[in-house]
């Protein structure tokens, strides 16, 4: 089988959540005998469509625009069985760039209309490969890719399949290292998808549902989005700096702390059994709360336990700079400037970052 996949992410590499997914796909096609072309858009030369219809009665077939899109990329989705469109989610639809490559495959039209099912619909030059389409979106929720899948099912030649939709919600915090177990089943899955999709043309709903899993409860992902940002912009950093740099978002609340621990948290440092740490912040916010560690999750509750295994009595403010890097937790810890009831070599390993 011999597929083209067409990427129309202005980004590269790992700060591309689209290319990430698109790569695995690509590595599930190949690995059971797939040639795949990857072409993407960022590096070729695409003129938008003029309009002129001068390929349906001049010179029928061809465009007169002698760019990338006439001389290298129509030829080689003729011949192919599959293309792969794959584009980042920008205002609820695919990019600027992938809808150019889509008016640009005008050439491969008649300008003669027939009816079919009550609509009519021109008549196609070639046969066309089936379709694969794959998105991602930052915000949490699937409904994200309603208008774009509406627009594809209404705008879809009726001779050419869309065998599967792949949409991937809360592509930028999947990338964070606490979340790198996550993002490993969600990339095998996808690798599983290209296999199926070499195979039989379709995608399986359990892989489907592996690929779509959501990361944490969607009020929690928007804190912590919010957070970073946030961070991003006291310290004067782009969202990829942020990532490349292994920042840590800095709460500006109690809320925002505990839903921010739920994630920074190591729930295996408990092993197999209960652990409780219980915080009382003084100075700028003055509250209590504890999180449960146990069976690998992690539970967030304000106020006190009546049990803990680790109490932690520290200024607030001390505690952000702590999580974040600007204070170093020893030298704060000898110096008295925060206590600690309980297990210390149990709560360092407690704050072992994930993914490290």
């Amino acid at each position: 089988m011999k597929i083209l996949t067409v990427n129309s992410s202005p980004r590269a590499g790992v700060n591309s959540s689209t290319e990430l997914l698109l790569n695995h796909l690509v590595q599930g096609m190949r690995e059971v005998g797939a040639e795949v072309c990857t072409v993407n858009l960022r590096k070729k030369t695409i003129r938008p469509c003029l309009g002129c219809f001068t390929c349906w009665v001049k010179t029928p077939g061809r465009c007169i625009q002698m760019d990338d899109m006439t001389n290298e990329l129509l030829p080689e989705l003729l011949a192919s069985d599959l293309i792969v469109y794959a584009t980042p989610l920008y205002y609820k639809t695919m990019n600027a760039v992938m809808s150019i490559f889509r008016e640009r495959m005008l050439p491969l039209s008649q300008p003669f209309v027939e009816k079919r099912d009550g609509k009519r619909a021109f008549l196609l030059r070639h046969k066309l490969p089936p379709a694969v389409w794959l998105s991602v979106c930052a915000l949490p929720e699937k409904s994200e890719f309603d208008s774009l899948s509406s627009f594809l099912g209404s705008t879809r030649h009726p001779d050419v399949r869309i065998v599967a939709e792949i949409y991937r919600t809360s592509s930028e915090a999947m990338r964070h290292p606490v979340f790198k177990k996550t993002l490993s089943d969600i990339l095998e899955a996808t690798a599983q998808a290209g296999r199926e999709l070499v195979r039989s043309m379709k995608i399986s709903p359990v892989t489907m549902e592996r690929i779509r899993q959501p990361l944490m409860d969607p009020e929690s992902l928007a804190i912590i989005g919010n957070l970073t940002c946030k961070t991003c912009i006291a310290e004067n950093v782009t969202i990829k700096e942020f990532f490349e740099k292994g920042m840590t978002p800095r709460p500006d609340s109690f809320e925002a702390f505990m839903a921010y621990s739920v994630l920074g948290l190591n729930a295996e440092a408990a092993g197999g059994k209960k652990v409780i740490l219980q915080f009382k912040f003084s100075g700028e916010v003055e509250a209590s709360c504890y999180f449960t560690l146990e069976k690998g999750s992690i539970k967030a509750a304000a106020g006190t336990s009546n049990t803990y295994d680790i109490a932690i009595e520290t200024p607030f403010e001390l505690w952000m700079d702590i999580m974040t890097g600007k204070a170093e937790g020893r030298e704060m810890f000898m110096q008295g400037r925060y206590q600690v009831e309980g297990d210390l070599s149990l709560m360092q390993e407690l704050f072992q970052r994930k993914g490290d």
